[in-house]
Formats: C-alpha cells, structure tokens, sequence
C-alpha cells in the first residue's frame, strides 16, 4: 500500500512539474485589477432659483438639470426649466413702468470633462455649449405716459394701472458653459457652471421690447450678450460600466 501511494505521488510530481515547464513565461505581466467607469443619466435641480424665489417676492423659477455620459470624455447635457419674474423699470424713484414676464425654455448641448480623475474619482471640470429657446409673456401691469407738453412742468405724469397681454413670444441664444460637478456621495453630486449668451433671435411686440427672458436672464439694449449661472445637486443612476482605457491607448487613439 504505501508503494502504491509512493508511485502515485511521483506520478502527480511529474504532471503537475511538465505543466509548469509547458506554461509560457510572461515577460510583461498585465495588471488583474481593471477599473470601470459608470455610464449612465444624471437628473438634478438648480438651487438658485428655489432659494430666489423664497427671499425674493417678484420671482418664482425652477430649473431641471441633466446629462448623459457618452464617452470617458463627452456628456450629452441639457436644462429645462420655468420663471416668472416682475419688474419695475424708471428713472431715479420714479417708476415708468411695471411688467411681469412669464415663460420656460430648454437648453441642450454637450459637455466636455477636461478633468483627469484619480484611481475611483468621478469629478470634472467641464467646458461646453448650448442650444436654447424660450417661449414666454408679457403683463403690462402700470405705465407712466409720457407727454412733451408736460416735459417742463415739476413731476412726471400720473402711473396708468393697465394689464395689457402681450403674447406668443419666443427668443433663442447659443451658450457657452464651464462647469464642475464634484462627487459629495456615492452618485451624489455638487455642481456649478457660469454660461455666457448671445442672443441669436428675439420675436418681440412693436408696442413692448422684451426687456427679460427665461433662461436668458435681462436683455441690454444695444447688446445680444447675457450672463447667468446654476448651483445643482444631482443623482446619477449608473446603468452600465466599460474599462477605462489606459493613458497610452488613449494618446494612440488622439493620433
């Protein structure tokens, strides 16, 4: 009997011996460990405009943000939201005149992660564009008319209590959009973007200029700029992984 097992020891000596001479010799080992990135939707909302809208009185707004991960790099993104703003427009104290603007707009676009995260970080730091139309109103709430035969006389004419409509309006603009998301929690995220805006059309009544717009924010006379902002919080919903490539294959693939 312990012949028997004596054999059959040498025998799986021998096996398990030719199989490692048989195993080819790596000469560049690859890492086992291979990280993915999550791909998937992110919706969130802007948190200017509900705080604006708490401590401000004339304003209420609400904006829906959102984006999609195409590539490591390349986000589809967009924003969807409604505002409602009243104004009062004069000279010194005087009030000339008191409107209230109402409507929504959508903005879409892309996003372009300029940010090279660490081993398992998700933030970036973004720079992109925008396409965006808004369709609004107008109320005419008070006005003041003028009168050249009064122009020397003390004083400005009596405020006229009007609510005159002035609708179907529309207006669209181009945006260009740098941005940061920053991850607080797990698919939790803080972000913030500046965007700068020109006007591409503005459809407005002969009797009334659009004077603000949704989105856009004031129009100054005599320019198609505008400036404006968004602070958001996030939820991303993963909805598949891929590897992410290796910083060689990447500067290969550029080339």
């Amino acid at each position: 009997m312990l012949k028997y097992f004596i054999n059959l020891f040498i025998l799986f000596s021998f096996v398990f011996t030719s199989a490692q001479v048989d195993k080819t010799v790596d000469l560049n080992p690859k890492d086992s460990v291979e990280y993915k990135q999550k791909y998937g939707l992110r919706i969130g909302v802007d948190l200017s405009r509900p705080v604006l809208s708490f401590i401000n009185e004339d304003y209420t707004g609400l904006e829906f943000v959102g984006d999609y991960r195409l590539t490591e790099k390349l986000f589809i993104a967009g924003e969807f939201g409604n505002e409602k703003r009243t104004e009062t427009e004069g000279i010194g104290s005087t009030a000339l005149y008191n409107y209230t603007t109402s409507g929504s707009y959508l903005k879409l676009g892309i996003d372009y992660n300029t940010y090279t995260n660490w081993y398992g970080e998700q933030n970036f730091i973004t720079i992109g564009g925008r396409y965006a139309v808004s369709s609004f109103n107008h109320t005419l709430n008070s006005f003041r008319i003028f009168d050249s035969n009064n122009f020397f006389n003390e004083g400005f004419p009596d405020l006229v209590t009007s609510q005159e409509e002035f609708e179907g309006l529309n207006a669209s603009w181009l945006e260009f959009v740098v941005g940061l998301k920053a991850e607080l929690f797990k698919n939790i995220y803080a972000g913030i973007s500046i965007r700068l805006a020109y006007l591409v059309t503005n459809k407005n009544d002969e009797r009334f200029p659009n004077l603000w717009i949704p989105g856009f924010n004031k129009v100054t006379d005599g320019s198609n700029f505008g400036v404006g902002y968004n602070y958001s919080i996030s939820y991303f919903l993963p909805l598949y992984k891929k590897a992410k490539k290796k910083r060689e294959d990447a500067e290969k693939e550029a080339q």
